[in-house]
């Protein structure tokens, strides 16, 4: 890896308020608010939606998997597409075309008449949603001097995981229609500030170097490079085993919890996100002040396994109670940004936008193959032990995987990769 010589142009006395307030963070946080936004509404109007086309009974569960596995099939395509993307022609190029095509599909999905439709439609905007996060971050990490890059990358995460809330509340104010409408016009009016955004100083730096950019080759050719790119993938895994699988079926494991009132799939998922808004600012704020990622986010996993055994073992019949775990199990996923951010410092300049962007993407996809798992176990062991094996499986590689990563917090991002 070979040093750029010019030295980080944002790297300014200018005080941390004033530098975490720049227009590119403000963007990179209002896209991801807006990213999640969809990213989640589709989960909290997938009911409601699909009655609304005519569909009942148990297709309500098979027609639901088949609309997600196309949104996160899109998601896989997307990350890879959006990650080249970033690293050839810059990293706001992903971020304002990723925002342009979900936001655009956002208000095609309120238009939609037959189950068809609802299918392709949820794979562009897979497409779409796959590039806004690891863009926003690698521009984040590369714009804020290094002592204070944690805080950017955890306003950009707060921001993010207020969008999911914020979905539950306008599908339980309106109709799924408007619902799908109203996101799609807030990333629309997002697209106004491109003009006043400017890409970052290292990649255009980079950009007039006779280099490899974006090469999917160099990121598989060298062993090394591809073992610390898997260790990545690894470690983002326990976050989406337990919205995948546990949030997910939150109504499956209540039932089979013996809870005294059924459980409402989309409060779940408002209430484990609202938990994870706090687990983003906390684990962010202890990352700067223990001036470490890995340390902050094998604490965060640790708290994971704590509060995942609670939910599925600790002898719950209460539905307040229920939902107070699936809060702390939000939280305990709040090393989502962290995990993202190691993910970029890892990788030199020609190389950051296609790892983080892909590396989200393929955890996000892994709810395929866990939640597979998880029903491929289910009719032996039932479905609290099923999971808890996944879960447990899970939390296991990731924390190896975790040992194995150098730590980033102080690692000036000024080099690239070579070869």
């Amino acid at each position: 890896m070979k040093p750029i010589t010019t030295p980080e142009s944002t790297a300014t006395n200018r005080p941390v308020i004033s530098q975490l307030l720049q227009l590119p963070v403000l963007v990179a946080a209002l896209g991801y608010l807006v990213d999640m936004y969809d990213l989640f509404l589709f989960s909290v109007v997938r009911v409601p939606s699909l009655k609304g086309l005519g569909i009942d009974g148990d297709r309500l569960l098979s027609d639901g998997l088949l609309l997600l596995n196309a949104q996160m099939v899109g998601l896989l395509i997307g990350g890879i597409f959006w990650g080249i993307l970033g690293d050839k022609k810059g990293r706001l190029s992903v971020l304002f075309g990723s925002i342009l095509i979900y936001s655009l599909a956002n208000i095609a999905n309120g238009f939609v008449t037959s189950l068809d439709q609802y299918v392709l439609l949820r794979f562009v905007a897979g497409l779409g949603l796959a590039g806004e996060l690891g863009a926003g971050i690698t521009l984040v990490t590369e714009i804020l001097p290094k002592q204070i890059r944690g805080y950017g990358t955890t306003l950009v995460a707060t921001m993010g995981v207020l969008g999911a809330i914020l979905a539950y509340f306008m599908a339980d104010l309106f109709d799924w229609r408007i619902s799908y409408f109203i996101g799609g016009g807030l990333g629309l009016l997002l697209l106004v500030l491109r003009v006043n955004v400017l890409e970052s100083g290292l990649f255009v730096k980079t950009k007039q170097r006779a280099l490899s950019r974006g090469s999917v080759l160099m990121l598989v050719s060298d062993k090394t490079r591809l073992f610390k790119y898997f260790q990545c993938i690894l470690v983002g895994l326990p976050i989406w085993f337990v919205v995948g699988i546990l949030i997910t079926f939150s109504p499956e494991f209540g039932k089979a919890l013996g809870l005294s009132a059924p459980v409402v799939a989309g409060k779940a998922v408002m209430l484990s996100f609202s938990g994870q808004v706090l687990g983003d600012i906390v684990s962010g704020f202890l990352s700067q002040s223990m001036q470490s990622r890995k340390k902050v986010i094998r604490l965060f996993m640790l708290l994971s396994l704590a509060f995942m055994l609670i939910y599925l073992l600790a002898p719950v019949s209460d539905l307040t109670l229920f939902y107070t775990i699936c809060v702390c199990l939000g939280f305990a996923n709040g090393y989502w940004t962290l995990f993202i951010t190691i993910a970029a410092e890892l990788f030199g300049t020609n190389l950051r936008a296609t790892v983080a962007t892909t590396v989200p993407n393929f955890v996000r996809g892994a709810t395929i193959p866990l939640s597979a798992l998880f029903i491929q176990l289910k009719p032996a062991l039932g479905t609290i032990y099923s999971a808890l094996t996944v879960g447990l499986l899970t939390l296991a590689v990731a924390l190896i995987a975790l040992s194995f990563l150098d730590e980033t917090f102080k690692k000036d991002l000024d080099y690239v990769e070579e070869g």
